[in-house]
């Protein structure tokens, strides 16, 4: 597990880990019929996945990605690990799953209170996503169609931007190319 870093504090008391830091949340990629694993189309989403993120741009500005996060294993999915995993290596970051799926607001807490580097991507279950972007402070019946991430969806990526004092300044959902 990566080490992480108490984030200092402002004079106020709120956590500095969010200045400047963009999260990107995205959801696994496709399932099959039965398993834990990906699906043939899952498979071929987690590679592209490698490009995607390699040449992210904020505002015409690079993004390098400092962390990773997937939602824990469980008997019925490995689908949030084995989607980063081809970016994991490419990048050569490993992923931090040390959260279940229900955990999004210790993940959020965590992401809040200790300095995980300024860029984060997040792959997670969709069903938990709208709770886990409104933990990082963003409205997530704004971002998602009546709040929630439908079923059949996957190409989607939630962009959330915090200023130097870590307050949210922007959020958008961005549909992937492929």
């Amino acid at each position: 597990m990566p080490s992480t870093i108490f984030a200092e504090l402002t004079q106020d008391g709120k956590s500095k880990a969010l200045a400047n830091a963009v999260i990107l949340v995205i959801r696994h990629a496709e399932k099959p019929a039965k398993g834990e694993g990906l699906a043939p189309a899952g498979k071929a989403r987690a590679k592209a996945y490698v490009n995607y993120f390699k040449n992210y741009t904020v505002e015409g500005q690079a993004l390098k990605l400092d962390h990773l996060f997937a939602a824990a294993d469980s008997k019925q999915s490995h689908r949030a690990r084995l989607t980063l995993e081809p970016t994991s290596k490419e990048l050569g970051l490993a992923i931090d799953s040390q959260f279940e799926d229900e955990q999004f607001q210790k993940l959020a807490d965590e992401i809040r209170t200790k300095l995980q580097g300024k860029n984060i991507l997040i792959c997670w279950h969709h069903g938990e996503i709208p709770q886990l972007v409104q933990a990082l402070g963003a409205d997530s019946g704004q971002l998602l169609r009546k709040g929630k991430w439908p079923d059949a969806v996957y190409n989607w990526v939630i962009e959330l931007r915090y200023d130097s004092g870590g307050r949210l300044v922007g959020a958008r959902r961005i549909n992937e190319p492929f």
